[in-house]
């Protein structure tokens, strides 16, 4: 297989990318000896999804690099920009939340996610925290201690957190500097991990609150101080420094690798993350794509500590910060800690992972073998919904190797406003495969419907008319409007045993897509009877229409808002009306 190919490659470092028959970028690797690597894939033996994914190659390219390190940063960088199926390390792994505190024009703190954070003067950064909640709770106290900005925009006149002594109404009076920089110096205080200064000020204003007999207040303070300094009891660690560093360890068996980072800030531990996947190849190698993929989507420390066995040399310059390797001493405990809990959660979520394949992998396997499908690794699934003719929209999920991709999932309005399943299926899929033709995108391996035989009928002409050549099946109801058997696009009828992991497996596809579409053309049909109720408003043009709807969504929420918190967006005379008006729709 691919001997002529293989005799041109050099024995020299460099980056290649295998392709499938649909020329997508499947995998991207790196190799030190491009001609040895490549070789192994296809004279080697091989299991589980390397066996896989060397199954669908249809060619593969290559680019030659001076040297190793060249080599692994042209991987890292291709992997981010193609996201290879099979390269599937930070797959459905998020940016952690971080606390940030901007200094001007007003004093604010609020939560962020790494990617989203536009580094500018006048901001600075505390985390990660992967507990998102203790970071909630830790901005909730420092808002309830000292009086920063908290509302939205500028309005124009003392909003409701003036009034009740929350804020310095700083959008419309000038407060004067050395306030706000006291108050400023004890909160990064605070968020540098002097943890005193603000238990010292919860307590005193728990005192202020017992003294004028609000208890209330006095003791709903004190849980969210009880509960911050729960949080912040548990972060200690024996390090004299008070360095920002993360502490990365491993642990590998059964063909899983198990890593976890240790989050230290300022000496105190915020939190660890663990990521269990199989191995692709070199583990090793798997280990350090992992590492600069992770710190891509989120803020790299000014030390990074890590086994002995990866190059940290390669790490250094990938990440641009100082990787070490621990020799002895605390730090060298410190990731023998990191890697018994690497460990102990290889140990506690294998069964889970077997067994979670068992119901994703191996079913969508089934699958393949049951349709005659050579490749089953992406499902678009879709679902029409309607209220008697209106607000007609479609859902499509993406089940990606047995699993939802949330980040594929689409929504359409559909311009046919009434009930006809056919030519709504015809619209929806029309629009999704010309679009994923034009910007060359990737490609289903099957496309699953809601509906049976005359929804197929429509797909498949649509399929057709675009010259595509992608299998087409329908899941088909009795009369009790249960889901009983699959129907293909030949309208071949194929029974299902409802005990099997196939069946549950098509029901998840089934009842996610009617989830999500049903969500969505709820929301459609609450934002046309929101628009419909605020057109009565005088002074409510569209623009200040699509504010409030964009900010409360529902005309519930619209009503429980009060008057001075609808004034944020709107003028203080027409919130009152619009007030009035809700209000008055209950008589």
């Amino acid at each position: 297989m691919f001997k002529n190919e293989l005799a041109l490659v050099p024995h020299m470092p460099g980056s290649y990318q295998m392709y499938n028959k649909d020329n997508i970028i499947i995998y991207v690797g790196k190799a030190k000896d491009l001609k040895n690597r490549l070789s192994s894939y296809f004279h080697g033996k091989h299991t589980g999804k390397t066996k896989k994914m060397v199954s669908e190659i249809a060619y593969f390219k290559y680019i030659v690099t001076n040297t190793e390190k060249e080599a692994f940063i042209l991987e890292i960088n291709l992997i981010k920009k193609y996201d290879p199926k099979y390269n599937i390390l930070l797959k459905d792994d998020k940016s952690y939340p971080y606390i940030e505190y901007i200094k001007s024009p007003y004093p604010k703190l609020k939560i962020v996610r790494y990617l989203n954070i536009k580094k500018k003067a006048g901001r600075k950064l505390f985390g990660p925290y992967p507990n998102q909640y203790a970071a909630r709770k830790i901005v909730n106290l420092l808002n309830r201690l000292y009086p920063l900005k908290k509302c939205e925009g500028n309005p124009k006149e003392l909003c409701l957190y003036y009034h009740i002594n929350e804020c310095l109404g700083y959008c419309v009076k000038k407060i004067p500097q050395e306030q706000i920089d006291t108050m400023e110096k004890d909160i990064l205080s605070f968020l540098n991990g002097n943890y005193d200064i603000i238990k010292n000020k919860a307590l005193e204003k728990i005192q202020m609150h017992s003294d004028a007999l609000n208890y209330e207040s006095a003791l709903d303070l004190k849980r969210e101080l009880d509960y911050v300094e729960s949080v912040l009891a548990k972060q200690k660690v024996e390090l004299t420094d008070l360095e920002d560093r993360d502490v990365i360890n491993f642990a590998e068996e059964n063909g899983y690798i198990s890593i976890n980072i240790f989050f230290i800030r300022h000496g105190k531990l915020l939190g660890n993350k663990n990521k269990i996947f199989p191995i692709m190849e070199n583990y090793l190698e798997e280990i350090e794509n992992y590492i600069a993929l992770f710190y891509q989507k989120n803020e790299t420390p000014k030390e990074i500590i890590v086994n002995e066995n990866l190059d940290k040399d390669v790490l250094s310059e990938a990440l641009n910060t100082n990787v070490v390797h621990a020799i002895r001493g605390e730090k060298k405990r410190l990731l023998e800690l990191v890697k018994t809990n690497a460990s102990i959660s290889l140990k506690n979520e294998f069964e889970l992972i077997k067994r979670d394949e068992k119901r994703t992998v191996d079913a969508n396997e089934a699958l393949r073998k049951l349709l005659g499908l050579k490749v089953l690794y992406r499902i678009d699934v879709f679902d029409n919904s309607n209220l008697f003719g209106e607000y007609t929209v479609s859902g499509m999920v993406v089940f990606k190797d047995g699993k939802p991709s949330k980040s594929d999932y689409r929504k359409f309005k559909i311009s046919i406003d009434k009930n006809d399943d056919y030519n709504s299926m015809k619209e929806v899929l029309y629009r999704r495969y010309y679009r994923m033709l034009m910007e060359k995108t990737e490609r289903p391996d099957l496309i699953l419907l809601d509906g049976g035989e005359n929804q197929i009928r429509a797909a498949r002409e649509i399929i057709e008319s675009l010259n595509l050549n992608i299998k087409i099946a329908g899941l088909v109801k009795n009369n009790k409007h249960e889901t009983n058997e699959l129907m293909d696009s030949d309208m071949n009828v194929i029974s299902i045993d409802k005990t099997s992991d196939l069946f549950h497996f098509l029901t998840r596809m089934q009842d996610e897509v009617h989830r999500f579409t049903i969500t969505y053309h709820r929301d459609i049909r609450s934002k046309g009877s929101i628009s419909s109720v605020l057109e009565n408003i005088e002074g409510l043009g569209e623009k200040r229409r699509k504010a409030l709807i964009k900010k409360y969504g529902s005309v519930k929420k619209i009503k429980e808002a009060s008057v001075e918190d609808l004034s944020t967006l709107i003028p203080e005379k027409v919130a009152l009306n619009l007030h009035d008006y809700l209000n008055s729709m209950e008589k």
